[in-house]
């Protein structure tokens, strides 16, 4: 595991503690932008062409689950991390979300940060990290409203 992973992973654990969103506090400037994509009543890994591994889902609040994916193409040469966030509240549900994107090797991709967003009541959204060209397997550790999400199996 990098120094970049445990960092990531320290931060849940120093945020969740303080009640901090993780997007801010130490390395949040060191991440790119994420992008947030609502599916509304449809889930966004079966109705995906592409092939995605996910950790379990995890509550990150009362009536909200979310798990962190690696998601290849359906061409193989393209992957990327990505949150999803399922709401079953009646209202609409306001959360962060960040994944990094890593080779089985060690090698870090990169790390994606979603801005606070709402989700829609009984529906799902998700948070994208950047598309990148790589051929090898890779996986994805992530965190959503201050929850860590675990790790997702190779993809």
């Amino acid at each position: 595991m990098t120094v970049a992973r445990k960092a990531l992973a320290g931060l849940t654990t120093i945020a969740a503690g303080l009640g901090l969103a993780l997007a801010t506090t130490g390395t949040a400037a060191a991440a790119d932008s994420g992008s947030w994509h609502a599916y509304g009543n449809t889930n966004p890994i079966t109705s995906s062409p592409a092939t995605w591994h996910c950790a379990g889902s995890k509550a990150i609040a009362t009536n909200v689950l979310a798990q962190v994916c690696a998601i290849r193409s359906v061409g193989g040469g393209a992957v990327q991390g990505a949150v999803i966030v399922r709401n079953n509240q009646s209202g609409l549900f306001s959360v962060s979300a960040r994944m990094d994107l890593y080779t089985s090797a060690g090698t870090g991709l990169g790390i994606w940060t979603c801005a606070s967003s709402g989700v829609a009541a009984n529906s799902w959204s998700v948070c994208f990290g950047q598309t990148l060209a790589q051929s090898g397997a890779v996986n994805s550790m992530g965190i959503a409203k201050g929850v860590n999400l675990g790790t997702s199996p190779n993809v």
